[in-house]
């Protein structure tokens, strides 16, 4: 008796077998077909000749759209990587300008500044006012009226003394009021003389400056009214400076000072901005300010009207 696997593959065998010959049977008999039947050759051919010639022409087409998507894709990331690229250079070129400006010296600024304060960021310059000379005295213009500006860290006020003080670091009380009695009134007035008429009156705090009473006992004294001005709204700021009117603000810490310091307000444009006369800043003094800014930042001392005031000319 066969073994089973022999069996196995004699009967695999003979199956192969059989169909080669049907094979060779059936290609013999469609080339006989060929030359004896060429219609039925052709009815039998045709059907297969175009499924072959669909097959070509898909695998054909498969392939031409497969590369023209690699192709897309590849042109799509080489733009990718170049817009990539482009915007980093733009963010460098950016970066480096603006570490430049940082780091640029403020020798301008420093001019003025007296050692113990720094001078913090502040607006643009405004084309409507200027500090200009006329005879031995600089006008502050553009304003409700034109300021006689004196900067109390100038050197020719800077050393001089304010009891036994120095008006430099100390003085912008009596130079704040040096500016407005010299601007409203008939008055000669400069740091110097205000700062001994503040000193004689009283008006002089030891390694303070000056006491809160200046602005009104100084203007009482050269004939200038003074009020405090209780309204912290800027529309009301705004409508005081187009009366012609002056305020003396006293700030905190902020744009102008990181201690206390006094300012003149002096105009307003016809935006709204205000104008003011910094007596340590001729640079803050021909900025345009938002008055809210100033408000925000107004003392909060309480005591002799402090801390804003409106001063009206004599006679008004």
């Amino acid at each position: 008796m066969r073994p089973p696997f022999i069996v196995k593959h004699t009967k695999r065998n003979i199956v192969l077998a059989a169909l080669l010959a049907l094979l060779c049977i059936g290609a013999a008999e469609l080339a006989a077909c060929r030359y004896f039947e060429p219609e039925l050759y052709e009815a039998i051919v045709s059907p297969v000749r175009y499924a072959a010639g669909v097959a070509v022409d898909t695998g054909r087409a498969g392939l031409n759209a497969a590369a023209q998507f690699c192709r897309d894709t590849a042109d799509a990331a080489g733009q990718l990587l170049q817009d990539a690229a482009d915007g980093l250079s733009r963010f460098a070129e950016e970066t480096a300008e603006r570490w430049a400006e940082l780091t640029a010296p403020k020798d301008h600024l420093e001019k003025y500044r007296p050692p113990s304060q720094e001078d913090p960021a502040v607006p643009t310059p405004s084309p409507i006012t200027e500090l200009r000379r006329e005879g031995d005295r600089e006008l502050l213009t553009g304003g409700s009226v034109d300021i006689v500006y004196y900067c109390q860290s100038a050197p020719q006020w800077a050393d001089q003394p304010y009891g036994t003080d120095t008006i430099g670091p100390y003085g912008c009380g009596p130079t704040v009021m040096a500016m407005a009695v010299a601007s409203l009134t008939d008055e000669t007035a400069d740091p110097v003389s205000m700062a001994a008429w503040a000193v004689s009156n009283g008006h002089w705090a030891r390694k303070g400056g000056s006491r809160h009473s200046i602005i009104q006992g100084a203007a009482a004294g050269f004939g200038i009214e003074a009020q405090p001005f209780p309204s912290r709204e800027a529309a009301d700021v705004r409508d005081a400076l187009r009366q012609g009117k002056l305020l003396v603000a006293l700030v905190g810490p902020g744009h102008f000072t990181n201690g206390g310091h006094f300012i003149l307000l002096r105009g307003v444009t016809a935006f709204g901005d205000v104008l003011v006369a910094d007596p340590n800043s001729p640079e803050r003094s021909l900025m345009l300010w938002d008055p809210q800014i100033i408000l925000n930042e107004l003392s909060s001392a309480r005591d002799n009207g402090a801390p804003l005031w409106v001063l009206s000319p004599p006679g008004t």
